[in-house]
């Protein structure tokens, strides 16, 4: 095994119908539920989520709402609680002791993220869900992902997307695009590659955690990237 503690970014389209990308279906989270038990934890890796508010609310997609960014972003941060803590009731149904805790004080729904409660749940076997993004507008959740790995001491940050690794285009749109087997931090940000922002790469660089870019949808994916194979994209120092 070549990882003890990992963190799992997830978008919020992960719990909606496939190709749809609203609200959040039954049917996919507890799939997703499932999948998270038996290729993760099951494994015996201390796991931490973070998992995206897009399902719901995104500045990006709403900029014509009228409603202005810091106020946009706080709502996506309130959209995260939302797949958080129906995450954490899935897992639940399943038998895994999972909590989430949160950079946005909501007491009756969530813990307030402490960094040393997040540890003590780790150390006992517990998924730790970190919820409400950083805590601040004009963060995005994988900024949110690259802190709390940093902070939580996770070996391998693990972007779980809807393409197989990072391309050198969009490879949904361009039948040439190139696929990334192994990149630097420096190329990624140079190249200005979209798959994560700019500050969650020099975060990992700068506190050398690696991110691995993999398709989830495909069986198995899951536990083969948990365990440190070669599967997806690998972003490293």
């Amino acid at each position: 095994m070549k990882y003890k503690r990992v963190m799992l970014k997830l978008s919020g389209e992960a719990l909606s119908s496939k190709g749809k990308g609203h609200g959040i279906n039954q049917e996919v989270l507890h799939h997703l539920a499932k999948r998270l038990k038996a290729e993760i934890v099951d494994e015996g890796l201390q796991l931490v989520i973070v998992i995206g508010g897009g399902n719901f609310w995104r500045y990006r997609d709403m900029q014509g709402s009228g409603i202005e960014r810091t106020v946009s972003d706080y709502m996506g941060m309130l959209a995260t609680i939302l797949n958080a803590v129906a995450l954490q009731a899935a897992l639940r149904s399943f038998g895994v002791e999972t909590h989430v805790l949160s950079a946005i004080d909501v007491p009756q729904l969530a813990e307030p993220y402490i960094r040393g409660k997040a540890l003590s749940h780790l150390t006992k076997k517990r998924v730790v869900i970190c919820a409400g993004g950083t805590g601040n507008p004009y963060f995005t959740t994988d900024s949110a992902a690259a802190l709390r790995a940093s902070e939580l001491g996770c070996d391998v940050l693990l972007k779980a997307t809807m393409v197989d690794g990072v391309y050198d285009k969009d490879p949904l749109k361009y039948k040439g695009a190139k696929k990334y087997a192994t990149l630097t931090f420096n190329e990624a940000m140079e190249k200005n590659l979209k798959v994560m922002d700019q500050t969650a790469f020099s975060m990992c660089r700068d506190q050398n955690v690696p991110i691995r870019v993999f398709k989830y949808e495909t069986k198995g994916s899951l536990r083969k990237a948990a365990l440190g194979k070669e599967i997806g994209t690998l972003v490293h120092g």
